[in-house]
């Protein structure tokens, strides 16, 4: 929103009285004095007149350990839910960038950034998501041809973008896929009959999981990690 519309709905003030707020340098944005009215101004920018503060809502980023048997919802009357394993921060309600099914773990990112994590989820931009997985039957060069080509998935009658896969044993692999269909994985690897044992989510685009994170911890992004984004 434009400052100058920002600070009238904020305070009720006409467009002439905005004006000279902004002419005689009564605002601040992120504690820089500001001058223009067409300035932008986000939803996690803070905002003063006056020394008053109008705005200082923080913008939030954690990634999550995720363990198995959590749900990835903020609430849900059967199961725990990741929520549970995040200290709560303050009246900001966090959401869920990039769910995973109840018994996959690995990293999942949680923020109040509706824009942030558009950039991660929307299909249209191809964000690579990594997987380890482990399964019953053995993986077979077969597999790899496939996962390239796309699966052809039902009852959605659609074909899956190409994905990579990399042979880590004879029953584990590395998958590389760039959408997130419900239950994707398991269903790509469903398709040879063969059963995910085990499936963990090691990166999303360029924001990896930290080794450090124990299964069911949490912590703050970085600067550096954000901006990957």
């Amino acid at each position: 929103m434009r400052l100058d519309r920002f600070i009238g709905h904020q305070e009720g003030l006409g467009r002439k009285a905005v004006r000279e707020a902004l002419a005689q340098g009564r605002v601040t944005v992120r504690g820089e004095l500001v001058r223009d009215g067409l300035f932008e101004v986000t939803e996690f920018c803070r905002v003063t007149l006056d020394d008053i503060v109008l705005q200082d809502r923080p913008a939030l980023y954690f990634m999550l350990h995720k363990p198995a048997g959590y749900l990835s919802a903020t609430s849900d009357p059967n199961y725990r839910t990741v929520m549970e394993l995040i200290e709560k921060q303050g009246d900001e309600q966090l959401h869920i960038g990039g769910r995973l099914d109840l018994d996959t773990t690995g990293l999942l990112l949680l923020t109040n950034d509706g824009n942030w994590s558009r950039r991660i989820t929307e299909p249209n931009l191809k964000t690579p998501k990594v997987y380890r997985v482990e399964t019953e039957d053995p993986i077979t060069p077969e597999y790899q041809e496939l996962f390239a080509r796309g699966v052809h998935l039902l009852p959605e009658n659609l074909t899956t973008q190409p994905a990579q896969l990399e042979l880590l044993s004879e029953r584990s692999a590395r998958l590389t896929i760039y959408e997130g269909r419900y239950r994707q994985v398991k269903r790509m690897f469903y398709r040879f009959k063969n059963k995910v044992l085990a499936l963990h989510r090691e990166s999303m685009g360029e924001i990896k999981l930290d080794p450090a994170l124990a299964v069911g911890e949490y912590r703050p992004l970085t600067a550096e990690e954000i901006a990957l984004v």
